[in-house]
């Protein structure tokens, strides 16, 4: 009998390594309607890449930073049209209203906890000062986007440092991208499970461009759960006004969308909108305490905004609003996986006296099945 016990506890700790090991569309969750990139994630968007520090140390410091390049070169010698769109306003990101006023990006973006803005910032600046042809430099706009991770993680000892920022700069690289507890993700909570990084994409077909809209995001926000539409939260009975403290809808979520259309600010904080939608999708509700942020930008090199230039004119080809709607729906699908592929990412964490439990995925996918939304 007690043999028995313990080989299906073995079993069963076993099938469960077997899927986190596996994103859900490799369990058989297909999210809306478009293809995936290769790797289905942000850096599918040709030339962005994601570097991430992971700082998981002792009984209280879950935290890290996640850095995303918009291309492999000087940022500030050559800006990407970008913009933000601001959800609810709950939350302490930086270089919002240079990006707002002049419609670009010009450094690595960061995503860290709430209390590493400033330094992380001040990295951001340090980087960028030190990098070949921008000696005469003298203002630099980092954008920096957060969200709190102060249940898991010893918030108020601010164990990022710059050299972290710096690090996770430098070994942002393409291809596939780590998910669940890594970078500023490793002490997040999303719907009362475990959240963390997570990333999807998706790629147009000829007929609508053949672009590539990328996703990344930092989940910590909360709600009623739902995956491609089934009520997860609910028939989990862990939802928010369940009446559980854990169950709380503050927390934050930011997003960072990618696209290699020659997209300007106006449609590309148009595109930003759109996933907002992809959230509501994953049943987050923008909280009064959440703060939830979406940074967009275009990755296409005719586009760039030159640092210095000599003519005072700028020609730029740019995607006319009646064909931007399928970048719109590539926005709503690749955010609302991307949040999944987060949560199914993510292991149980205990950190800072508390304990957030991962997702359970085997009573997920009965759900499904349950509804019908895989076999």
């Amino acid at each position: 009998m007690f043999k028995n016990i313990i080989t299906i506890v073995f079993f069963l700790s076993t099938l469960h390594m077997v899927y986190s090991q596996q994103r859900p569309r490799e369990l058989g969750i297909n999210i809306g309607v478009l293809t995936p990139g290769t790797n289905n994630a942000i850096t599918d968007v040709k030339g962005v890449k994601v570097g991430q520090i992971t700082l998981d140390k002792g009984k209280k410091v879950r935290t890290g930073v996640t850095a995303i390049l918009p291309h492999s070169g000087n940022i500030f010698q050559n800006k990407v049209p970008a913009a933000i769109y601001i959800g609810n306003g709950f939350g302490k990101l930086a270089g919002y209203s240079q990006v707002e006023e002049l419609g670009n990006i010009e450094t690595p973006i960061i995503l860290t906890n709430t209390l590493n803005v400033p330094i992380a910032a001040d990295a951001v600046i340090d980087f960028v000062l030190d990098q070949k042809g921008n000696e005469r430099v003298r203002s630099v706009n980092p954008v920096i986007g957060e969200t709190n991770d102060g249940r898991l993680n010893d918030i108020r000892s601010r164990h990022v440092k710059k050299k972290d920022v710096i690090e996770a700069i430098k070994n942002a690289s393409g291809g596939s991208v780590k998910e669940g507890n890594v970078g500023a993700g490793t002490g997040t909570v999303c719907f009362g499970w475990k959240g963390g990084i997570g990333t999807a994409s998706r790629k147009l077909p000829k007929s609508a461009g053949g672009y590539t809209v990328g996703v990344l995001i930092q989940s910590n926000f909360g709600g009623v759960l739902q995956i491609d539409g089934v009520p997860v939260g609910e028939e989990l009975d862990r939802y928010y006004m369940k009446g559980r403290l854990n169950d709380d809808a503050d927390g934050s979520i930011m997003v960072v969308v990618a696209t290699d259309a020659p997209l300007d600010s106006r449609n590309l904080k148009r595109l930003a909108k759109r996933a907002m939608l992809g959230i509501a999708k994953s049943g987050g509700i923008a909280s009064n305490g959440s703060g939830d942020y979406i940074i967009a930008f275009s990755t296409d090199e005719k586009i760039r905004v030159p640092y210095q230039t000599r003519s005072s004119i700028q020609n730029q080809s740019v995607l006319h609003n009646d064909y931007m709607s399928p970048l719109f729906m590539a926005a709503i699908e690749a955010t609302e996986e991307a949040i999944i592929n987060s949560l199914f990412a993510a292991t149980t964490s205990t950190g800072n006296g508390y304990t957030v439990e991962e997702l359970p995925i085997e009573k997920v996918l009965e759900l499904m099945k349950k509804y019908g939304r895989m076999k």
